[in-house]
């Protein structure tokens, strides 16, 4: 089992036993709140007009630059475009209701192949449509990211976001980052009301 992450935490990612990390999968999970998990206040949502349980949360990948910014539309990995051009970051696809075991989407990192311009991975998430479907992430639960070494299937590290997001509608999970010649990743967990991956995207300069 890997290391479990506080917020804010960062560490150095390597192979098992020492040697060169290369290619990585990052798997982000969420649970919908249910009726009996979620008791009165779930229940005051659905009378609110909320469309129900099926919360449609996209995982995306911005590719920044040593200036923290996007460069160009190739910097944006999403459903709409799972891959950059180097096909070096991978999005593995689109899970519209986050039901079922395990990690909900999946994000391939082959950490040789990307560029050096690329300095930053911010894994983010964000709730399609959440304001016409008066949507947030008090809407869901048990939500993690997790870091696992592609060739023997270890899992390096886990941080599990505990916090209370209620009318949050966007995540910044955690990131990788280059340290040296290799890589860190970081626990992030922090939250906005943006309503769209647009309005994301905004804070690093597009």
């Amino acid at each position: 089992m890997g290391i479990n992450l506080t917020k804010g935490q960062r560490i150095n990612l390597s192979k098992e036993g020492g040697g060169t990390l290369k290619k990585v999968r990052v798997g982000l999970g969420w649970d919908p709140v249910t009726e009996s998990s979620g008791g009165g206040f779930f229940k005051k949502l659905l009378a609110a007009g909320s469309s129900g349980p099926d919360i449609d949360c996209d995982a995306s990948v911005l590719m920044l630059n040593d200036k923290g910014r996007l460069a160009g539309k190739d910097d944006l990995i999403y459903y709409g475009q799972l891959k950059d051009k180097s096909g070096a970051v991978v999005h593995q696809g689109d899970n519209i209701t986050g039901e079922g075991e395990g990690d909900d989407e999946v994000i391939v990192v082959d950490l040789p192949k990307v560029k050096s311009e690329y300095h930053r991975l911010v894994f983010v998430v964000n709730i399609y449509n959440a304001e016409q479907k008066r949507q947030h992430f008090g809407m869901i639960q048990n939500a993690y990211i997790r870091v696992v070494d592609d060739a023997n299937n270890k899992e390096l590290c886990k941080y599990n976001l505990s916090e209370g997001y209620d009318k949050m509608t966007a995540l910044t999970v955690g990131e990788l980052s280059r340290d040296g010649s290799g890589w860190k990743f970081g626990a992030i967990g922090d939250a906005s009301t943006e309503s769209s991956l647009q309005s994301i995207t905004k804070r690093y300069g597009r």
